[in-house]
């Protein structure tokens, strides 16, 4: 979208741009008139605060098909969500599958527990034609001491979405959590946890649900048994102070500490928004920008799209993909995209690098653009008069 400083802002899958207007009032309103510690006193303002909360929990809930709205607990970010997830559920020889696919929120702690010999990890590839892992893959890689599998709903790198309903009924025919990362598909692709037998989902709300940073949170279905549960972390819950470790009261148990408030009424705001102007008509004007950008620099020669590619190539796709030019790096791409035309976009290795690995474009990466609500025709447009000029 052209801004009043021109710049034309193609990096969504990372942070959405711009936001709401909605948003920022709603999180001045609350500030001006309800910014108190929720739970933390009966006065009017905290009780104010904690019913503000309790609207934006049950909201969030409800989108993503959830039955339990003490089950939504709210988080930093989606990587919060996902630490919260892990540290709280695996244990010392437990076994987690995961894809080639993933980000580092979920790479990174796995990692580490498997570095430490804690538990044993699994990673599934996928094709670099479709983008997609194949469920069956997922299958034999099932072990006795498989305790999770976690799948990203889509494909931060070329932005493919991912059979999650199949890799969900795999998990739940074998007793197994299944954690989905939906960090690049809440807010436009259709979520349903019981549909697609999801036990543990991990959200942002900064990227398509259009809300602040900082915000975020981990939905543990009623198919997980609380007792099955660690604390992530302890400390004040505003209710009971009375217990010496954490209470074991969602969302509580997973909530210590006083929560982003003004973050959530920010929020509650941009979910409001994305509901009201309809995450199906969202996704397929991405897909359409998409579209618009592949058939656009398909005569680009030295210019390689990775993923699906043709005609139909954003039929499966969030509003992501990733390319690259001959001769230039991508950090090059970047930089010039920015500074010769004011395109903001994302080099690099989007913090995911076995996807990279896949693909061929390690340890450099690739150049990522992610249109997202706001974004038109004209700055895709935009975009591939900007790549014709550099190539040639």
């Amino acid at each position: 979208m052209n801004s009043q400083n021109a710049v034309t802002y193609l990096d969504n899958a990372a942070t959405s741009w711009p936001k709401p207007p909605e948003v920022s009032a709603a999180m001045a309103e609350f500030l001006a008139h309800e910014a108190a510690n929720p739970g933390r006193a009966g006065h009017r303002m905290a009780v104010a605060a904690e019913k503000m909360i309790d609207r934006v929990r049950k909201q969030l809930t409800e989108f993503i098909g959830g039955t339990d709205i003490h089950r939504l607990v709210f988080a930093m970010n989606c990587t919060d969500a996902l630490n919260i997830a892990f540290k709280s559920i695996l244990r010392s020889g437990d076994h987690v599958i995961t894809t080639m696919l993933e980000h580092n929120s979920v790479s990174r702690p796995l990692q580490a527990m498997a570095d430490a010999g804690f538990i044993t990890l699994t990673r599934v590839g996928f094709s670099t034609e479709t983008g997609t892992i194949d469920p069956d893959e997922v299958k034999k890689a099932i072990t006795p001491q498989t305790r999770i599998i976690a799948l990203t709903h889509a494909s931060n790198v070329v932005g493919t979405v991912q059979p999650a309903a199949a890799v969900g009924k795999i998990a739940h025919d074998h007793g197994i959590t299944f954690l989905l990362d939906t960090a690049q598909t809440i807010g436009t692709v259709p979520i349903n946890v019981v549909h697609e037998h999801v036990d543990l989902l991990a959200f942002p709300g900064h990227k398509s649900l259009l809300g602040p940073t900082g915000t975020g949170g981990l939905y543990i279905h009623t198919t997980v048994n609380m007792n099955d549960l660690n604390a992530f972390r302890e400390g004040g819950t505003g209710g009971d102070s009375a217990t010496p470790t954490q209470p074991r009261l969602m969302p509580y148990f997973l909530e210590g500490g006083t929560p982003n408030t003004v973050g959530i009424a920010g929020l509650g705001a941009a979910t409001d928004f994305v509901i009201k102007h309809d995450p199906a008509k969202t996704l397929a004007h991405e897909r359409s920008l998409i579209q618009r950008f592949i058939d656009g620099v398909a005569d680009i020669s030295a210019l390689r799209v990775y993923g699906p590619k043709g005609p139909n190539a954003a039929a499966n796709r969030v509003g992501t993909v990733s390319f690259n030019v001959e001769g230039y790096s991508p950090q090059e791409l970047g930089g010039i995209l920015d500074e010769s035309f004011t395109i903001a976009v994302r080099p690099g290795l989007h913090c995911s690098p076995y996807a990279h690995r896949v693909i061929g474009t390690f340890p450099d990466g690739a150049v990522r653009m992610s249109p997202g609500h706001f974004n038109t025709p004209a700055d895709i447009d935009a975009l591939i008069q900007a790549l014709h000029e550099v190539a040639a």
